[in-house]
């Protein structure tokens, strides 16, 4: 069962029990769960050029500006969320908004170029497999993610380090954006920086339609207002849905009715709706998931399975009626196994099935039969379906982007951190270890300077250009999928994303410890065509050294899963500690009319010495690069509010179009007095809300700069705009 609240911001469950109401948490639990949610907006070209109307009052402004600062006039932009069409009784709380989807344009939506996702989906392969028992083309992975309160979630990320920065999209197949409460909203679409990274990384994203429990506020209106007819017989909240969708360039949507008291007439009006649904998203390419919720007697009753009561929301007599069934907690061994047999027998995959894994208050704690999902013997019965991973946040008390990772690369790859080489397995049964990892990594130009989208300061060829703690997905790099699969015939080193130094963005990988031998850290998995004109670079930089660099390329794949990667080493020459931050360059001449299938560095320390050896970026690609993009126009201050020598602003520009070609994304930069600049946030976009902006001493304009940055982080020439500051 899932989760709503009594009170407008918290939700709670207990698998169909009605717990007793308790104060308002500190942190998500399982009984006790924020209610998290977003919403997203589209719209090309400029857009935002309207203030934004008004929405309550928040009580702080989050932007990926300077820093934090109450907002005036209710300028800073948030993610969407909706009633169908009716609203709740009385009035919303602090900081929330009733909207009525069945009222939504695009036209209308002041912050549609604020949460517009404008990265498509990446096409994916699947690699040979780095763990000897992990298998392709059987269990996928849906993640059902909370990433911020459904009320007042930035569109844009926000100033602080301390977010749920997923990285481990090569085992994810399906995230849905959860989240709503019926005090705040109950039908959510993705923000933009979220979608924008899973895309990057070929992972759709769902909306969240939630149906909240009686007991939790849930109204039988809200289900019979999602499924009504038109005087044409129509669906027209499943057309909007449609069209949310589309405008904000997300996947699809995840429906779950658990507003019990219905009928089988009512039920009956759910399946036509959810088939009005496919039929107006399919030919658009969007996604439904149902959440084993509802049954074909109208009322709310959890199966655990995939059966004949709830069958016909899946696969009826006339067809696919959702892609996924996402099968709720109750599952036992045997309803697991009926559940894929029925699926079998129905002509579907039994892997569209998401057997769900409760990770929200005990993560890799958490009591799971996993041989009923996923056996260490014979085929995968069903996938995985997991209900709050980022329990691996929630549950630190460091929570710094350092700690956070960590226990990241502990939850899916194992204790060992090395998805090749598995601890013995306890309680945990990390997914690397049963799913296939898969890449994007197909087409050149591909760099990578290990930013996470999140970090304590923003880095710009080696040198602080922020020291603001910020985050924003959408900024985040295609990084390696197998963390870390590291090889050497002595001490194995710490292998980790840090924090403290990087070269571009937030973070770098870091290699640190006493190297007894050389030591080959496997990055990216890829199908990388190479010309005699391909090169692979290299930033890099020691703390402790020095040391020996290789970048290995592998023309080949390995025999089998968990084999040796047959990489050919190439110099890159050595780095001395203290030197900072050097590039190095390798010719693939050799490789040319071949496909790179994997990236790797090997390094080396004389006599066995401490290294501490950053890698800064990767790239590899074709010859001298010598143009940079094409800049952005129309840049403008569409509006500001100025109080106490500080300024909030929306700022909006022209994506570029034609020779330059398309932007991986802006960036925006403040100009000093002095001359120096220094960086106020980024976007996929062409719209960026910054709070809080500083008066530069008597200065008599804040003056902006917004420039194009492609595959290669190379910037565009700037377009500017200009706030002038009060006399």
């Amino acid at each position: 069962m899932f989760r709503t609240s009594r009170t407008p911001r918290t939700s709670e469950t207990d698998r169909g029990t009605v717990p007793r109401t308790p104060p308002v948490p500190l942190r998500p639990t399982r009984r006790r769960v924020l209610a998290a949610g977003a919403g997203a907006a589209a719209l090309l070209g400029v857009a935002g050029r309207a203030r934004a109307a008004a929405p309550a009052a928040g009580p702080t402004a989050a932007g990926s500006g300077p820093g934090p600062g109450a907002a005036p006039d209710g300028l800073a932009p948030y993610a969407s969320y909706w009633f169908p069409d009716s609203l709740p009784a009385g009035v919303p709380g602090p900081g929330i908004v009733w909207r009525s989807l069945s009222r939504w344009t695009p036209e209308d939506d002041p912050d549609l170029a604020h949460n517009t996702a404008t990265v498509p989906l990446a096409e994916r392969f699947t690699p040979v497999p780095a763990n000897g028992t992990a298998r392709d083309g059987q269990a996928r992975i849906a993640s059902l993610v909370s990433f911020a309160p459904t009320a007042q979630n930035p569109s844009q990320g926000s100033p602080t380090a301390d977010y749920y920065a997923l990285t481990h999209w090569a085992y994810i197949d399906e995230l849905v954006f959860w989240g709503g409460s019926a005090g705040e909203g109950i039908v959510l679409a993705p923000n933009a920086p979220v979608v924008d990274a899973a895309h990057r990384n070929g992972v759709r994203v769902l909306g969240n339609v939630f149906l909240p429990p009686v007991a939790y506020g849930g109204d039988l209106q809200w289900t019979r207002d999602l499924v009504q007819r038109d005087s044409l017989g129509r669906f027209p909240i499943a057309e909007q849905l449609v069209r949310v969708a589309r405008a904000y360039g997300f996947d699809g949507w995840f429906v779950n009715a658990e507003t019990d008291g219905g009928d089988s007439a009512l039920a009956t009006r759910m399946r036509e709706f959810l088939r009005a649904l496919r039929a107006a998203g399919e030919p658009h390419g969007l996604w439904i998931t149902w959440y084993d919720a509802m049954n074909s007697t109208g009322r709310v009753g959890w199966q655990g399975a995939l059966n004949a009561l709830n069958q016909e929301f899946y696969e009826d007599r006339a067809g696919k009626v959702a892609d996924t069934l996402f099968v709720d907690f109750r599952w036992t061994p045997d309803t697991l196994a009926a559940s894929g047999a029925l699926a079998d027998r129905l002509g579907r995959s039994r892997h569209e099935l998401w057997a769900a894994v409760d990770t929200e208050s005990r993560g890799w704690n958490a009591d799971v039969r996993w041989d009923a999902i996923v056996p260490r013997t014979g085929d995968h019965v069903v996938s995985y379906g997991f209900y709050r991973p980022e329990w691996t946040r929630n549950h630190l008390t460091d929570r710094s982007p350092g700690a956070f990772h960590h226990a990241d690369d502990r939850f899916w790859t194992g204790e060992s951190l090395d998805p090749a080489r598995p601890a013995p397995e306890g309680s945990w049964r990390a997914p690397a270890t049963a799913v296939a990892d898969r890449s994007t990594v197909a087409g050149l130009p591909f760099a990578c300077s290990f930013n996470t989208g999140h970090g304590l300061r923003w880095y710009e060829d080696g040198r602080v250009s922020s020291d603001t703690p910020w985050n924003h997905l959408g900024l985040q790099d295609r990084l390696p999928g197998r963390r870390w699969v590291v090889d050497t015939a002595g001490t194995r080193p710490s292998v980790t994303l840090d924090f403290a130094d990087a070269w571009r963005g937030g973070s770098s990988l870091l290699v640190s410890g006493t190297l007894t031998a050389p030591v080959a850290v496997g990055l990216h998995a890829a199908r990388l065509p190479l010309t005699r004109a391909s090169v692979v670079e290299l930033v890099h930089a020691t703390g402790a050294g020095p040391v020996a660099v290789e970048v290995g390329v592998a023309t080949r794949e390995p025999s089998a899963p968990g084999g040796p990667v047959p990489y050919t080493w190439l110099r890159a020459g050595s780095a001395d500690a203290g030197a900072g931050w050097r590039s190095a360059r390798a010719a693939l001449a050799p490789l040319a009319g071949r496909t790179a299938y994997a990236l790797a560095v090997r390094i080396t320390a004389p006599g066995g010495r401490p290294v501490v050896w950053r890698l800064g970026a990767l790239s590899v690609h074709d010859g001298a690069r010598t143009r940079r993009p094409a800049p952005p126009t129309a840049a403008a201050v569409d509006a500001a509010a100025r109080q106490d020598g500080r300024a909030w602003l929306r700022l909006s520009w022209r994506a570029a179009a034609g020779a330059g070609g398309r932007a991986r994304h802006h960036e925006v930069h403040r100009v000093l007095p002095d001359g120096g600049r220094r960086f106020l946030g980024g976007t996929c976009g062409t719209a960026l809300y910054l709070p809080g902006v500083p008066r530069a001493g008597r200065e008599r304009a804040a003056v902006f700069e917004v420039r194009a940055v492609d595959e290669l982080y190379a910037a565009s020439a700037p377009a500017r705009a200009v706030l002038p500051w009060e006399p």
